[in-house]
C-alpha cells in the first residue's frame, strides 16, 4: 500500500525523533495508557456523557446501577430479618426500574471477582488497581 507524502514525511520525522531519543523519559512512560472509557457508549451520545461525567453527574442508567450496588452492600451488612426484607424490596424496585429502561442486570456482574473489578472500574479506579 502506498503512503501519502504527508504520511511518509510524518513517519520520517517520528523515526528521526526516536533515534535522537526524544521520546525517552516522557511523563507517563512505562505506565498503562488511559484509554477512552466511552467505548461502550454510542458515538452520538459520547459528548453528552463526557460532559455529564466531567460535571460530576452520572447518566440515569449508571446512577441506578450504582444505587443497586450500594443497596446490595447494605443487604450484606444487614443483620435483622426485617431490615433485610426492607432492603430486598428496595433492591427489587431498583432492578425493576433498570429493567423498565430496557436494561437488564448482567448475570456476570451479579457476584464474584469480576463484579468487584467492574465496580472499581466504574467508580473510577485506575487500570493498575483493576488488574490486581
Amino acid at each position: 500500500m502506498h503512503m501519502l507524502l504527508i504520511d511518509s514525511l510524518a513517519e520520517e520525522k517520528i523515526l528521526a525523533a526516536v533515534r535522537r531519543g526524544e521520546f525517552e523519559d516522557l511523563p507517563g512512560s512505562g505506565k498503562p495508557l488511559a484509554l477512552d472509557q466511552d467505548i461502550s457508549i454510542p458515538e452520538e451520545l459520547r459528548v453528552g456523557y463526557r460532559l455529564l461525567r466531567n460535571a460530576g453527574c452520572l447518566p440515569p442508567e449508571l446512577s441506578l446501577r450504582r444505587e443497586i450496588r450500594e443497596v446490595e452492600a447494605l443487604l450484606q451488612q444487614a443483620e435483622a430479618h426485617a431490615e433485610q426484607a426492607a432492603i430486598r424490596r428496595r433492591l427489587q424496585l431498583l432492578r425493576l426500574r433498570l429493567a423498565a429502561r430496557g436494561r437488564e442486570i448482567n448475570l456476570l456482574v451479579e457476584e464474584g471477582a469480576y463484579r468487584e473489578k467492574l465496580i472499581r472500574k466504574l467508580a473510577g479506579a485506575t487500570s493498575a488497581d483493576i488488574q490486581d
